[in-house]
């Protein structure tokens, strides 16, 4: 395998309690989850700490709660398992996991409390360190789409401002790096940062922050809604955001981790799992400079647990019995063949070019989201067979970054037809 081939695992979703395992820690439950992920071929799990349960003071990280994440850690390598740790839980599933030092009569903003943000700061630090020695240990993701608490559709956000979020981006990170030194440490936002108007997390941070840019995509977002299950944008819709998250990066080549996908029902019905999850890693890895696929989720979520949207209870590529269901063979299909070929995608000559009426804060992203001038045009371009890349239209006329990117032509929205 080339030592540039990507990744490909799973976000780990405890067959037994879901992430509310962490309250009855059973590491022979967790040892057989590894099992049947270590089973599809995969070689990486992402994991979710819950952020009250390790720190439910602010200057409380409990040592016990830290000590059985090292242990799932050294679980995973058991089985040849690398692990990326998500630090602040934060948002799971449509669930807040916020802790009480943070809320109603301790309400502190979340971005910009000085005392809230050192907290998570040491937090991060922690868990960072607990696993700084361990060969199998990836690095930090600051949190599951946390940006999510900043502005709506959220019912309270902690409204802040662009500048605040990027404040907020490089403390966290440094806290990461502070722990585990030289490991990989990035933030990962749900798709709000590309498509939602003058949102304060913006593709700029993404693409420019962190070790690699990450990118989450759900085709409940409007995709499949407007398109329909089996359509070209809909089965392209992670290769979009690849593509689309190229366009920020200050390097030409810098690695964009897939690090959430996954095949909601009922838009994309049981039937047609397998062939959606086949069509959207394929196209994702006619990208470039893809450090990894990492699946949502692993297994699927108990029926016994209550108040879930229909839609989480199906996502695993695993059934809550730890039956591989035809996702599950799909994903272990893929990673087998493309483990045995080359990753070396051609270079995408045609881009389109983005323009949001200002590169760093992004006023007009809704042009990028689905019905948006941009998204539509270049999904028209990818049902005609045409690979598209995206520049930024400031960069439109930059020659040397055209040809670092292997782009001969740049075409705008309005020329699609």
């Amino acid at each position: 395998m080339s030592p540039t081939a990507p990744r490909f695992g799973v976000n780990y979703t405890p067959s037994q309690g879901w992430f509310h395992h962490w309250l009855d820690f059973d590491l022979d439950d967790v040892r057989a989850d590894l099992d049947s992920i270590a089973g599809l071929g995969l070689d990486h799990i992402r994991v979710f700490p819950l952020w009250p349960l390790f720190q439910p003071n602010r200057t409380l990280i409990r040592p016990r709660a830290v000590d059985q994440l090292v242990q799932l850690a050294d679980a995973a390598a058991e089985r040849g398992l690398d692990v990326n740790v998500d630090g602040l839980q934060g948002h799971l599933s449509s669930f807040d996991f916020l802790p009480a030092w943070t809320q109603t009569w301790h309400r502190r903003n979340l971005f910009t409390d000085n005392d809230v943000v050192a907290g998570q700061a040491t937090y991060l630090r922690t868990l960072a360190a607990a696993l700084a020695d361990r060969p199998n240990f990836i690095g930090m993701t600051i949190g599951n789409e946390i940006n999510q608490f900043s502005g709506p559709p959220h019912p309270d956000p902690d409204r802040i401002t662009p500048a605040q979020a990027d404040a907020w981006l490089r403390r966290l990170l440094d806290a990461c790096e502070e722990g585990a030194p030289g490991k990989l440490h990035l933030h990962a936002e749900y798709d709000a940062a590309w498509y939602l108007d003058d949102h304060p997390f913006t593709p700029a941070q993404a693409a420019r922050l962190g070790g690699v840019t990450a990118v989450h995509s759900w085709v409940f977002n409007g995709t499949a809604q407007r398109h329909g299950p089996t359509a070209s944008a809909t089965e392209h819709h992670a290769a979009y955001l690849i593509e689309l998250a190229k366009a920020w990066a200050a390097e030409p080549h810098r690695p964009v981790w897939l690090q959430e996908v996954g095949a909601p029902a009922p838009l994309i019905a049981p039937e047609r799992a397998a062939a959606f999850t086949e069509a959207t890693v394929d196209n994702a890895l006619d990208c470039a400079d893809v450090w990894g696929v990492t699946w949502w989720c692993s297994h699927d979520v108990s029926r016994s647990l209550a108040d879930f949207p229909e839609l989480e209870y199906s996502l695993g590529l695993l059934t809550n019995d730890r039956e591989v269901k035809p996702a599950g063979e799909a994903i272990a299909r893929i990673v087998a063949d493309r483990r045995a070929r080359p990753y070396a995608p051609a270079p995408r000559t045609t881009a389109l070019a983005v323009d949001i009426g200002d590169d760093e804060t992004g006023p007009a992203r809704s042009t990028c989201a689905p019905g948006g001038a941009f998204f539509e045009a270049f999904a028209r371009l990818t049902e005609a067979g045409v690979r598209p890349a995206a520049v930024l239209a400031s960069r439109a006329a930059d020659q040397d970054h055209l040809a670092a990117r292997g782009i001969t032509e740049v075409v705008r929205p309005h020329q699609v037809p």
